[in-house]
């Protein structure tokens, strides 16, 4: 597609990847080779990328560390959930009363929901990225972050030649 609007005579292509592919591929020397190969692919193209995430206006907030008892786990995507799920245990024996995780992708295969369900999260916040609806069904503990307006803002001000900084201290609801 970027190929083709490039044919097509245009001057600028954006590409809006909220979950970018192939980022959790095998791994050569702590290099994704895959996800490597999709940036110097896009990059080679000429297309501008844009990912945005509410999860890093919520690290100016909140530390990713406990607040008093209280522990924000933060990361960017959880795939089984058993990082997180161990990380949730270490901080209750470690005096946290309460528990959440904020992830800007939650993938959820396998096992995750089953851990998420037995694990004492509070909630775990996600955005909605990949889409959560059935997930949800099956786990009340998760709780979904609507990015469309941040992201359509973001595209707006690309196109139109603004600042997109601007959008991390005004968050569009």
């Amino acid at each position: 597609m970027i190929n083709a609007c490039k044919i097509a005579s245009s001057s600028r292509v954006t590409a809006v990847i909220p979950c970018f592919p192939y980022a959790r591929q095998d791994k050569k020397d702590k290099v994704c080779m895959q996800g490597s190969c999709w940036r110097n692919w896009l990059r080679l193209d000429g297309c501008v990328y844009f990912l945005t995430s509410y999860l890093r206006l919520l690290g100016k907030c909140w530390p990713s560390t406990v607040v008093m008892d209280v522990a924000i786990l933060v990361d960017d995507m959880a795939d089984t959930c058993g990082t997180i799920c161990h990380a949730a245990d270490k901080l209750l024996s470690a005096g946290a009363t309460k528990v959440y995780a904020i992830l800007t992708h939650g993938i959820f295969s396998g096992p995750a929901i089953s851990r998420i369900n037995n694990a004492a999260f509070e909630a775990v916040v996600v955005t909605n990225t990949i889409p959560q609806e059935d997930k949800m069904k099956h786990c009340s503990k998760i709780q979904v972050i609507d990015i469309s307006m941040i992201l359509a803002e973001a595209i707006r001000r690309t196109h139109n030649g603004e600042s997109v900084s601007y959008l991390f201290s005004h968050v569009p609801l």
